[in-house]
């Protein structure tokens, strides 16, 4: 794969399946050089019986033709599939006729539709919508955001990366009534003399949308209950909301009223992290989430699991200390089951779980499940594989763990060229095992090596099509990657072991695996290697630069750098430094990149993002000016216009020249024959 093939990886969003079972759509989408954007559409794929599913699998049909449409769900009655589409704006909540047609618009949010859901009798949607305070984000027209009034703020949780100030445009819920998909279109009204009188109304397209919920949190994840008359959501409406990372599931009745009621809590007095949400068929609530502690703030390595709500009795189906939910996505499955994927040592198999807690693994192997759905007996699954950056599925009723492929998106990426990487468990310097990957370029070498952290702490590199491998490898590079002391996928103990202890047990991890790739693969040169990560990777990619001089270069990218100045600047800054490296700045200094890199010597390639508000821009361009002032070879990168993302879903343009950039900076730093790519 070289770095043009990124316009090659097909991504796949949730999908969702007919009430009959008969047919599934998902949105597909990839980056586009030309469009300098990410751009999808809307596909569908038989799932007929009798065989016809295996005479259509790799010929899914394009439904829909928008620069990017995703997020689609059928109705419930199987008439009509609702999905967002953004047309040079934010997204707007869109329609569309089952057996295809010109697509009706529903909504015109100054800010763009996040998600929704339809009642159950198809009749009307539900929806999340950020509103801004009068006079911002473009709600007056002509009014510069430089224009706009100062802000006050008063909280902690004030900004998201990818976002920024959330604290004045607020997540609230909305309802619309749904028309027909065959009604009369609306037209624009024609000038008229009298028009000259007064101020006359702008007709609008859209039908109008009722205001469900208000006040001073975000609310997220809609769902409506079997009956129609409730929607449940999700919100942090609790007093200390602003002290710690709790939220609670909150019921509200749908039905309009001239006074909005106090929404109702269902998820009890639990300090829980809410994940996925959704509701069975006889109006049992299933969700994932993470149990905080008892304040609320113990989020550090915490495997989510799967609850079940019946009545006002809350109760835990799974063991996160067996299965780790925390991102799993849910599917209500029938009246007893839920489907939901795990993480799990490299791997994020989809599950079965019953109402009673017991769990059936449904796919083994190398596969990662990233979106499901069900209808009418049929269960599709989206997922990734080693060759493969997106498929769609069909689960088999007749043997567990069978999936029959339905497409064959990566076939043209696939012909490009990839490599697999290989397993490997090294044993470390304290008998502990480190699971990783080791990719080879073709040719007996010597290769020079590259050894690649991931970010998190509590994320885990896995089987699936990795972009990054794929072309370092092609450009020459042996790559080296495993999931250290800290990832997730291998139990809380595993993920718990570096909180207050950052730079500890997971350098020698990372250190001890690319020894053990080196001994077990002739034809990596030990003698000859890199080390590069981002966000977390990013952290101990500087840290190990300071205690270990062994690097040709160094890419240090997003990194958490400075714990102390963490503090007050990022998104997640009101508690994260203190939950990984401890309450008091002198323990903090102990871990913090910043406070060593007088010992760095290596050549040192700092890449940022302007916007990035997870790790603020000022950690890059205080550690870069160390270097520089110490006389360490380097470079400081900064990416306008983008968030801490870049490298997953920023513009295409940027993703492009910051592979350029690296393979660039690699070519000088540890050059191989061939040179970079192109």
């Amino acid at each position: 794969m070289k770095i043009a093939d990124l316009e090659l990886l097909q991504s796949l969003d949730r999908p969702t399946v007919a009430p009959d079972g008969s047919r599934a759509v998902v949105a597909v989408s990839h980056p586009s050089f030309d469009a300098d954007d990410n751009v999808g559409q809307l596909w569908e794929i038989s799932l007929d019986a009798g065989g016809s599913a295996a005479a259509t699998a790799r010929h899914p049909r394009r439904l829909t033709r928008g620069a990017s449409d995703f997020s689609a769900q059928f109705s419930p009655n199987g008439a009509m599939i609702a999905f967002l589409r953004a047309a040079g704006g934010p997204p707007q909540l869109v329609i569309v006729d089952a057996r295809g047609g010109e697509p009706i618009t529903l909504t015109d949010q100054k800010l763009g539709v996040r998600e929704f859901v339809w009642t159950p009798d198809s009749a009307s949607i539900v929806y999340s919508a950020r509103v801004a305070e009068p006079g911002r984000y473009g709600s007056v027209e002509g009014l510069a955001p430089t224009a706009e009034p100062a802000r006050r703020i008063t909280t902690l949780k004030y900004k998201v990366n990818g976002l920024g100030y959330r604290h004045d445009r607020r997540s609230q819920l909305f309802a619309v009534e749904v028309p027909p998909p065959d009604a009369e279109p609306a037209y624009d009204r024609a000038p008229m003399p009298s028009d000259a009188e007064g101020d006359t109304p702008k007709p609008t397209k859209v039908p109008p949308s009722r205001q469900v919920t208000d006040g001073e949190a975000d609310h997220g994840s809609p769902r409506v209950t079997p009956d129609g008359e409730h929607v449940l959501f999700t919100a942090a409406l609790h007093d200390s909301a602003d002290v710690d990372l709790r939220d609670d599931i909150w019921m509200l009745p749908l039905t309009e009223s001239s006074k909005r009621p106090a929404p109702a809590r269902r998820t009890g007095t639990a300090p829980l992290a809410i994940g996925e949400l959704a509701i069975g068929p006889d109006g049992r609530i299933w969700f994932t989430a993470q149990d905080l502690g008892p304040d609320g703030t113990d989020f550090v390595a915490k495997n989510g699991a799967l609850y079940l709500i019946e009545g006002d009795d809350v109760t835990r189906l799974t063991d996160p200390a067996e299965h780790d939910l925390a991102d799993a996505v849910l599917t209500v499955e029938t009246a007893e089951t839920a489907l939901v994927a795990e993480t799990a040592r490299g791997r994020a198999p989809l599950l079965r779980v019953d109402a009673r807690g017991a769990v059936t693994l449904l796919t083994p192997g190398d596969v990662e499940v990233t979106g499901h759905a069900s209808g009418g007996g049929a269960v599709v699954v989206a997922l990734t594989t080693p060759d493969s950056s997106g498929e769609l599925a069909l689960l088999t009723p007749d043997a567990e763990g069978s999936l029959q492929l339905l497409t064959d998106f990566g076939a043209p990426l696939r012909a490009r060229g990839l490599v697999t990487p290989v397993d490997l468990t090294v044993t470390g310097r304290d008998g502990y095992p480190i699971d990783g990957w080791v990719a080879v370029p073709a040719g007996a070498g010597p290769h020079p090596v590259l050894l690649n952290i991931h970010g998190g702490p509590f994320t885990q590199y896995s089987v699936h099509l990795f972009d990054e491998t794929q072309v370092y490898v092609d450009a020459g590079y042996a790559v080296v990657y495993c999931n250290p002391r800290g990832s997730a996928g291998y139990g809380e103990p595993h993920g718990r072991s570096i909180k207050d202890a950052m730079g500890t047990v997971d350098m020698n991890d990372v250190l001890d695996f690319l020894d053990g790739a080196v001994a077990a693969h002739p034809q990596l040169d030990g003698s000859r290697v890199g080390i590069l990560g981002g966000s977390y990777g990013g952290y101990l990619t500087a840290w190990t630069i300071a205690h270990d001089h062994r690097w040709a270069g160094a890419i240090v990218e997003r990194g958490f750098l400075d714990p102390e100045a963490f503090i007050g600047t990022s998104d997640i800054g009101s508690f994260f430094s203190a939950a990984y490296t401890g309450d008091s700045p002198e323990h903090r200094a102990t871990q913090s990149p910043q406070a060593v890199v007088g010992q760095v010597t290596t050549p040192t390639l700092v890449l940022h993002s302007e916007l990035d508000l997870r790790c603020p821009l000022p950690q890059a361009e205080s550690y870069y000016s160390s270097l520089k002032r110490n006389g360490v070879e380097a470079e400081l990168v900064i990416f306008p216009g983008e968030n801490h993302e870049l490298s997953r879903s920023g513009q295409p343009r940027h993703r492009r020249q910051r592979f350029e950039m690296i393979l660039e900076w690699w070519s000088r730093m540890l050059p191989v024959a061939k040179g970079p790519a192109k």
